[in-house]
């Protein structure tokens, strides 16, 4: 028995909520900010178990770095990552991605180094360390990545697009059809 009506309707590849690669987040980009998210969640985690400290303020500094770091990076990833973004009233997403990444990675970095040179030495310490210093070289890849790829986001002019290739492209300003003898 053979079908008579054949599906009319093509799917429509923009209905689905993940979008990758996207406009926002490529693939490359996508997996390092998976990666910060793991890395930060660890180093967090780590963190929670340290049960007693000397000077507690490094302990709760790199607490608060590495928990701003998960979950933030969290919901950027799932902002970028789907559709999400669209009906935010953000409009600069890349300007923000860019920030974020980079104050993150400074962030980490120091908070990191600051509970390194002061905690008491147990292994969950140099643990939560050791994931810290990892997370903020994966943010610190991925703003390298970003500048590599994209340039700075803010030096664009106001009549500059980014084509599909990410190089830079100044639209026409002349009409293609040029009046002749005054008349349009």
């Amino acid at each position: 028995m053979t079908e008579v009506y054949s599906s009319t309707t093509a799917p429509n590849p923009k209905a689905s909520c993940c979008l990758l690669p996207s406009e926002h987040l490529e693939t490359p980009r996508f997996v390092l900010k998976v990666v910060q998210v793991v890395l930060s969640f660890v180093a967090f985690v780590l963190e929670e178990s340290v049960l007693s400290c000397i000077s507690c303020t490094p302990l709760y500094f790199f607490e608060f770095i590495s928990c701003t770091a998960f979950l933030f990076t969290l919901l950027l990833l799932v902002l970028l990552a789907t559709t999400l973004h669209q009906r935010v009233g953000i409009t600069c997403w890349p300007q923000l991605d860019f920030l974020y990444t980079g104050i993150i990675a400074v962030f980490l970095f120091i908070s990191s180094i600051v509970f390194a040179a002061d905690n008491t030495g147990s292994s969950l310490e140099s643990a939560a360390v050791a994931f810290g210093f990892l997370a903020s070289l994966a943010f610190a890849l991925d703003f390298g990545y970003f500048l590599k790829e994209r340039g700075l986001p803010f030096s664009r002019g106001g009549a500059q697009h980014e084509s599909g290739n990410g190089v830079a492209v100044t639209p026409e300003v002349e009409k293609l059809n040029t009046p002749t003898n005054g008349a349009e």
